[in-house]
This record gives C-alpha cells, structure tokens and sequence, in this order.
C-alpha cells in the first residue's frame, strides 16, 4: 500500500474520532524529510492549530522521535533548548508521533487543536492506522 494511502487511513481514524468527540483538530502527515503526504481538519477546528498539526508532524519526522519526547531537553537549560527555532519552526510538545515499518522512520503524524494529551491520543491512534 502506497504512503498517500496509508496517510488516509490515519488521517480518517484521527478526524473520525475527533468528530465523535465534538473536537476541532487539524491532522497532517509527512514523509521522513518532514514534507506533507496528506492532511486534514474537523469542520470545527480553528486555523491556528493547522500550522501546529504540521510542525508536529515535521518535528516527529525529522528527528526519529515523538515530538514529546523532545520536550524537557527544549526547554531553558536544556540540551536542545530553542531547537523550536530550527528548521523552519518546530514543535516540541505532544501531538506528533514517529511513524515506523521495522523501526525504520517512514514519516510522522501530527494532531493539533484540542489539549496536548487529546492530541497525543488522536496522533498514537493515526499511528495505529498507519
């Protein structure tokens, strides 16, 4: 199945489940190099939270990990603070999660819009459907 096809099916199950919620989330996917293979947003979801879908989601892929596992060495007197000033703009809360074939990056999924653990949920659930 092709990556574009694959992005769909966890782009759906995130809008799917935000939906049911009543939750207004933006949901984008990237290859490894952090460059969009698909995206979408709940009719409900604000604007601002369709750039922080994407950085999420860049910010898992080019750096092989969660976006929240960047989170404590990003912040003041940590080993990667200001790392968000990099490559355009990153992300380094929960909402973007690594996605693997045979623990090799293939790309990452990034939510945004609802608090920081919903979107966290909602992206390990698009991962699940990867």
């Amino acid at each position: 199945m092709s990556r574009r096809v694959r992005a769909q099916h966890a782009i759906g199950a995130v809008v799917s489940a935000a939906e049911e919620q009543g939750l207004g989330v933006a949901v984008a996917v990237v290859d490894p190099s952090g460059v969009l293979v698909g995206f979408a947003r709940t009719d409900a979801a604000l604007v601002g939270p369709v750039e922080v879908a994407l950085k999420k989601a860049r910010t898992a892929a080019l750096f092989g990990t969660d976006s929240a596992d960047l989170g404590a060495q990003a912040q003041p007197g940590g080993s990667i603070y200001s790392l968000e000033h990099t490559n355009g703009g990153l992300i380094s809360f929960g909402g973007g999660v690594a996605l693997r074939d045979a623990e090799v990056v293939v790309g990452a999924i990034g939510v945004a819009g609802a608090d920081v653990t919903t979107d966290e949920q909602l992206a390990r659930l698009g991962a699940a459907r990867f």
